[in-house]
């Protein structure tokens, strides 16, 4: 069996994310892509499960995406990664008020991240998604603001990072894929890659 980065060699790969940590993850893969933005409303049906809406939104964001943009050899990836605490999503902080909050709320405690993925070509889509368990020890109230001020975790679900100086000090262990946490399940890509 061919290797993925052989399998796509004819492919041309949209990676339809702004996340510096997704594409640092999908050049690591060995793949070779190009970045676009897709603009769509990321709401999500009111009574949905908690764990089915990444896969919803990065959904969305894929048939978001200009059709005609999508040739015959075209594929496209699409993601969106979300943290839930106690069946509670806690999304991306607008202030350093809200990031304190959110790791307060996330210290001592274990909560999931869901990342839902979404592939499509001109013939066809699919979506999957990877679910991981983080544990928080307890975290120092000094810690909190030390990373909300030196690491400023705006643009990340759940106000960290795992890969930044808070997992680093304050996460005990996962159950689950460690580069989900980051945004992209990259062991469930490359094998959802070589089947589709």
């Amino acid at each position: 069996m061919a290797l993925l980065e052989e399998k796509l060699k004819n492919r041309r790969i949209i990676l339809a994310s702004q996340s510096p940590r997704r594409q640092y993850l999908m050049r690591a893969l060995g793949i070779r892509f190009e970045v676009r933005q897709v603009q769509t409303d990321e709401r999500y049906p009111s009574g949905m499960a908690v764990h089915e809406v990444p896969g919803y939104i990065s959904r969305r964001k894929a048939l978001a995406f200009p059709g005609g943009d999508l040739r015959a050899n075209t594929l496209l990836i699409t993601a969106d990664t979300l943290v839930s605490l106690d069946g509670k999503i806690l999304g991306k902080p607008s202030t350093r008020e809200a990031a304190i909050e959110t790791l307060e709320m996330l210290s001592g405690r274990d909560h999931n991240v869901i990342t839902g993925v979404c592939l499509r070509s001109r013939a066809k889509i699919h979506t999957f998604s990877v679910d991981t368990r983080v544990y928080f020890r307890a975290l120092r109230e000094e810690e909190i603001h030390h990373y909300v001020d030196c690491y400023m975790p705006y643009d990340k679900a759940g106000s960290y990072g795992i890969q930044e100086w808070i997992g680093y000090v304050g996460i005990e262990r996962i159950n689950g894929s460690f580069y989900n946490v980051m945004g992209l399940p990259v062991t469930a890509l490359y094998e959802e890659l070589l089947r589709f």
